[in-house]
């Protein structure tokens, strides 16, 4: 029984590992091979992992044990990706005990810090205004890309979480920053039209997505690299859908 429940734990420990890396943006191939090392220094050698976008599972022949776990919508969050690989290396040189390491997964969970929105806005708007002018802009477009850039990013922000519209907020967001890039041109307090456009979606781009779906088709994660280039298919499209409306109807 004692064996049982120590098995039992193991499998929850890997299984709340795998899932907050998961839901914080890893790759499939880091979050099976966290899961394995965790097992393999506690002691369980015959695990078996398969992750996907939308679930992990885990399982111990030898002790014929097997769990499944859902993978909620998933935010951005490699601050929690770096604390569970660090408690992994913290548990393999017995720095911390297995119920230790559990207890430490849930602190992680759920007190690790965020950036405060506030500062989310306003990096958007930097982002926004510096890539306009990396990409060929002028310093005269500088102001009204940020400030487009941060609505942009709000808008975004609203429709995904407050509302939880997936894609559909990628698509007003999209269409709010063509709307203003339009009117701030037509008002003369912008020059050029592309480069403001350009420059505020780009907060709004898939870039991690696209990353770790190659990644994850090179590691041989078909399935969940797959799915992953998927979404940011749909992602880029919602995107361009929102500017093609603004400039067809503005």
């Amino acid at each position: 029984m004692e064996q049982q429940n120590y098995a039992q734990l193991v499998l929850n420990t890997c299984l709340k590992a795998g899932k907050i890396m998961m839901e914080s943006g890893s790759e499939v191939y880091r979050v099976e091979d966290t899961m394995k090392r965790i097992a393999i220094n506690a002691g369980l050698d015959d695990i078996q992992t398969y992750v996907t976008a939308t679930g992990v599972i885990v399982g111990f022949p030898s002790e014929q044990s097997s769990q499944v776990i859902q993978i909620t919508p998933q935010a951005i969050n490699l601050e929690k990706v770096t604390a569970v690989n660090q408690g992994s290396r913290q548990f393999a040189d017995g720095e911390l005990s297995l119920p230790d390491f559990y207890l430490y997964l849930e602190e992680v969970d759920d007190a690790t810090p965020d950036f405060p929105y506030l500062w989310k806005i306003i990096s958007a708007g930097i982002v926004s205004g510096t890539l306009m002018i990396i990409l060929n802009g002028t310093w005269f477009d500088f102001i009204p890309t940020f400030i487009i850039g941060m609505i942009g990013f709000s808008v975004h922000t609203f429709f995904g979480k407050k509302l939880n519209m997936k894609f559909l907020n990628d698509f007003v967001a999209a269409l709010v920053i063509g709307s203003l890039s339009l009117l701030a041109v037509s008002l003369s307090v912008a020059h050029e039209v592309n480069s403001l456009i350009i420059g505020s979606i780009m907060p709004l781009v898939p870039g991690l997505a696209i990353t770790n779906a190659f990644r994850d088709i090179m590691a041989g994660h078909l399935i969940s690299g797959v799915a992953r280039g998927t979404e940011a298919l749909f992602i880029a499209g919602a995107i361009g859908g929102g500017i093609i409306v603004a400039f067809n109807f503005f």
